[in-house]
C-alpha cells in the first residue's frame, strides 16, 4: 500500500475505472453532487482510496514531508455527553497538550450521523490526518485488525489484545494496581471478598479481574461475584451482607456510590460493617460526597504519551510500542482494618 501523499486523483480514477471528474465530484462536490454519481461508482472510488491511502488534501501534498501536521482522534462512544464527558475529558486534555508541544493540530472524528460509529467510512476523513488516536471502552475488532494490517499510523489508548498482530497502545496498568490495592486490604485482615463487576469483554475488565484473582489464596477467598451490568443496588448489598464479606471490590465507582448510599439508609456503616474499594477512580460531574479507597487512572498522562507515541510513528516509522502507566493509590475513607 502506498503512503498518503504519493497518489493523485488521476491514479484513483485509473484504479477505479472512472473519470477524474467523477473522482473529484465524489471527493469535493458535496453530498448533493456525490449523490449524482451511481452508488457502484462511488464505492469503486472509495475502495481505491482506501487501498492506496490517498489523502484528499492539497496542502498535505505541497508539504515537503508529505504531512499536514494533524492528529486524528476517534472515539467509539460520544466524547462530550454528560455521562461520558468526565471520562474522556482528561484523555483529550493530555492529547491536546502533547499536540501543541509537538506542533500538530487535532481533528476530532465524529463519524456518521446515525448508527454505530466506524473508523473506516465512506467519508474517508481518516486520511486527512497523518495518524489517529483511537479511544473507546470496547473496540470494533474487525476495524482494529484492519488498522494493524495496514500502514496508517495509529495508537490505541488503553491496552488492546493482538489483532492479527501487536497493537500499539498506551494504557493503565490495571493488573498491578488492582493486585496492590486488594493485597493491602487483605493485609488489614480482609479474608472474605466480594467482587462486583464484569470479568470479561473489554481488556480493562479482564485486567482488573486478573489482578484480583492473583490475590486469592493464602486465606483470602472470593465469597461472592456479581456482574454489575445486571444486579440492582439492592441485589449487590444483599449479596455482600448475605455472604459475610468484609470487603466489597467494585469495578465501577457509580455502583459503589449507590451501594454505600443504600447501606447508609439501612443503618449500615462503611467501613465499620464492611469496607469498599473501587478499582479505578472514574471522574464524574456529580460530587459523590465520599472519598473512596481506589487508584487514580492516569488518563491525562495516557493521552499525552499516546500522542507522543503516534508522532514518533508518523515521523520516524518506529516499531510498535506498548506502554502501561502506573496507577497511583488513593487512600480514601472506605477501607478499614477488620476488628473482632
Amino acid at each position: 500500500m502506498n503512503r498518503p501523499g504519493k497518489v493523485t486523483q488521476r491514479d484513483i480514477a485509473r484504479i477505479a475505472g472512472v473519470s477524474q471528474a467523477a473522482v473529484s465530484m465524489v471527493l469535493n462536490g458535496g453530498e448533493s453532487a456525490a449523490n449524482r454519481i451511481p452508488a457502484e461508482t462511488r464505492e469503486r472510488v472509495f475502495t481505491a482510496i482506501r487501498e492506496t491511502g490517498y489523502v484528499a488534501d492539497p496542502i498535505a501534498r505541497r508539504m515537503a514531508a508529505g504531512r499536514n501536521q494533524i492528529l486524528g482522534v476517534f472515539t467509539y462512544e460520544p466524547a462530550f455527553p454528560s455521562a461520558q464527558a468526565d471520562f474522556f475529558a482528561p484523555f483529550l486534555l493530555g492529547i491536546e497538550e502533547a499536540a501543541q508541544e509537538l506542533g500538530y493540530d487535532l481533528l476530532l472524528m465524529t463519524g456518521s450521523s446515525g448508527g454505530q460509529k466506524k473508523i473506516f467510512g465512506e467519508n474517508v476523513r481518516l486520511r486527512l490526518a497523518d495518524g489517529c488516536l483511537v479511544l473507546g471502552r470496547e473496540f470494533d475488532r474487525d476495524e482494529l485488525e484492519r488498522l494493524v494490517a495496514g500502514d496508517y499510523p495509529f495508537v490505541a489508548i488503553g491496552r488492546r489484545e493482538d489483532a492479527g498482530g501487536p497493537v500499539p497502545y498506551c494504557g493503565g496498568d490495571y493488573v498491578s494496581a488492582t493486585t496492590a490495592l486488594v493485597t493491602r486490604a487483605i493485609g488489614m485482615g480482609h479474608k472474605k471478598l466480594a467482587y462486583i463487576g464484569p470479568v470479561a469483554g473489554a481488556e480493562s475488565s479482564v485486567d482488573r479481574w486478573q489482578g484480583f484473582r492473583a490475590t486469592l489464596g493464602g486465606g483470602a477467598e472470593m465469597v461472592a461475584r456479581l456482574d454489575a451490568v445486571l444486579p440492582t443496588p439492592d441485589d449487590m448489598l444483599e449479596a455482600i451482607l448475605g455472604c459475610g464479606a468484609t470487603l466489597a471490590v467494585f469495578t465501577e465507582l457509580s455502583d459503589a456510590v449507590k451501594v454505600r448510599g443504600l447501606a447508609r439508609a439501612r443503618n449500615f456503616d462503611v467501613p465499620r460493617d464492611f469496607s469498599i474499594i473501587v478499582l479505578g477512580r472514574h471522574e464524574r460531574a456529580a460530587e459523590t460526597g465520599t472519598r473512596f479507597t481506589t487508584f487514580r487512572i492516569p488518563r491525562e498522562e495516557m493521552g499525552r504519551e499516546a500522542a507522543r507515541m503516534l508522532v514518533r510513528r508518523i515521523e520516524g516509522d518506529t516499531a510498535v510500542e506498548q506502554v502501561l502507566l502506573e496507577c497511583e493509590r488513593i487512600e480514601g475513607e472506605t477501607l478499614a482494618a477488620v476488628t473482632g
